[in-house]
């Protein structure tokens, strides 16, 4: 059976089972298999610059000797993307916030992001501009928390409030979730905030399972 491997580059195993528990409508029967891993030698969550470098060469190491059919990299700084692209050797490799970015653009045109902290604000604006999505972007929102305490209950309303933010005073008109570790509150949000919410692990693979039905 064909397989995709999730990976979850921190060492969360919190922000591992929210990323388990939002492919899983994904699961369809006869198709392939989802396998949803944590990178053990991973920080405990991808803070910084530094933090998304550290996990390039095991993230690469990882998927040269993985025999899956596509790879999904299951943190929002999509760290390492391009060299891991060239250890797959041609399998699919997704990044979720570039998924999750391109699917924004279909739903509306003004995407904003629920970041975790000022510095994810920074590497998220940066990632914006490498993909030249500027004119679209209006902005991200820092609800100062660690991937750990995204998934669980206690910061839903700070990022309900920073979807707000983002609708009132930013004109967002699609709210785009800033760290796999909150894919447990988009139907939440979006019930709140009364606009798109995209969860982009569930996203990107989405587009992986695409591209290993379609060969």
């Amino acid at each position: 059976m064909p397989r995709i491997l999730v990976i979850n580059p921190n060492s969360s195993s919190s922000v591992t089972e929210a990323i388990d528990q939002a492919v899983a409508p994904l699961r369809i029967a006869g198709g392939p298999a989802i396998a949803v891993a944590g990178l053990p030698e991973g920080p405990p969550g991808i803070a910084t610059q530094r933090d998304a470098d550290s996990v390039v060469m095991p993230l690469v190491r990882w998927v040269e000797r993985d025999a899956a059919d596509a790879f999904v990299l299951a943190c929002f700084s999509d760290p390492g993307l391009q060299a891991v692209r060239e250890a797959a050797r041609g399998r699919p490799v997704m990044g979720i916030a570039e998924w999750g970015l391109l699917r924004a653009l279909t739903l509306g045109e003004q995407f904003g992001i629920i970041a975790l902290s000022p510095a994810s604000v920074k590497r998220q604006a940066r990632y914006v501009r490498q993909m030249g999505l500027q004119a679209r972007y209006a902005g991200s929102w820092p609800v100062d928390a660690t991937a750990a305490e995204t998934a669980g209950g206690d910061v839903a309303a700070r990022m309900i409030g920073a979807a707000r933010r983002l609708i009132g005073d930013r004109g967002a008109d699609v709210i785009v979730l800033g760290c796999a570790g909150m894919a447990g509150h988009r139907r939440t949000i979006e019930q709140e905030v009364g606009r798109p919410v995209i969860e982009p692990t569930q996203q990107a693979v989405a587009a992986a399972l695409g591209a290993v039905l379609l060969g």
